[in-house]
This record gives C-alpha cells, sequence and structure tokens, in this order.
C-alpha cells in the first residue's frame, strides 16, 4: 500500500475552505487502486491551520498511473491556471510505503 500526503498550511479561519475542495466528487475516486481520501485538520496555532490530504492507493504502480493520468495532469494544470490562493502559505506532498499496519482483535 502507498499513501500519499499533501500538507498545506493556511492561513488561521481558511482550513474549511481547503477541507470543502477536497471533500467534493473528483476524479480520483474512479481511478483504479485508489482505496480512500482523508482529510484531517490541525487547529490554528500562531495564525496558521494546517490540513492533510492522506491518500490511501493499493499499489504504487496504481499511484503511478494516477499521476501520469491526462485527468491528474489536467487538474494540475487548472491549479496552476487559477493561481495559488493567498490564504495559502506552503504546501508539500510526500509519498510513504505501508510497513506494517494493526487491525482490531
Amino acid at each position: 500500500m502507498i499513501i500519499e500526503t499533501l500538507t498545506i498550511v493556511v492561513k488561521e479561519g481558511f482550513a474549511d475552505q481547503v477541507v470543502h475542495g477536497f471533500s467534493q466528487e473528483a476524479a480520483v475516486e474512479k481511478s483504479p487502486g485508489f482505496i480512500d481520501l482523508s482529510v484531517l485538520v490541525k487547529r490554528a496555532s500562531k495564525g496558521e491551520e494546517e490540513v492533510i490530504v492522506m491518500i490511501r492507493w493499493e499499489n504504487e504502480e496504481r499511484w503511478k498511473q494516477w499521476e501520469l493520468s491526462e485527468a491528474h495532469l489536467e487538474g494540475h494544470r487548472r491549479e496552476r491556471e487559477r493561481g495559488k490562493p493567498d490564504f495559502v502559505l506552503s504546501s508539500k506532498s510526500s509519498i510513504y510505503e505501508v510497513k506494517a499496519v494493526k487491525l482490531p482483535g
């Protein structure tokens, strides 16, 4: 399993806008190998909020297929055209390979 995280730091009071954006239906949900997407919010600290978007994929091959898909690339083209909102202070993406999982019981 692969987990992609997007960490987005925004000005205080704007986390809900990011949550709303990632809560809308999107092409990623229909992508083969997509497991789920979670949005986490670390509440205000020193005038800013942190939003983490966690996307789980069945395996690295499926994640790579999504990364190279026309739907994904088109979404990034639209983002570049719109420009980064002024409330976004920083953002970064990371990829993790899951090495261990514990389940209930």
